[in-house]
């Protein structure tokens, strides 16, 4: 019995752990760990700024990019909830 319930547990487990490490929480998670690690080995030199500086960009230009795609498909989904809401009687008759 508890056989079962540790092999049910656990591949429930997979899916839900790839989910939350695909969400834009586990990446800032990923995005955060990244950044205390280098912390270290840039050692205060200018270089070591500057790159640090391209990846705070980089990580704004994907930002940016996850929200237009999402501002895209938020237009989507409000023309379609316009196109239902204007006449509902527009149905095809046999339907």
């Amino acid at each position: 019995m508890w056989l079962l319930v540790v092999v049910l547990l656990v591949a429930l487990m997979i899916p839900i752990t790839a989910i939350l490490l695909d969400s834009p929480l586990g990446r800032s998670v990923a995005r955060r760990l990244e950044g205390q690690g280098d912390g270290a080995v840039g050692g205060g030199s200018a270089g070591a700024g500057v790159r640090q500086l391209e990846r705070r960009v980089e990580v704004l230009e994907t930002d940016l990019e996850e929200l237009n795609r999402s501002i895209t498909g938020m237009r989507e989904e409000l023309q379609f909830v316009q196109r239902l809401l204007e006449d509902p009687r527009k149905k095809k008759p046999g339907s």
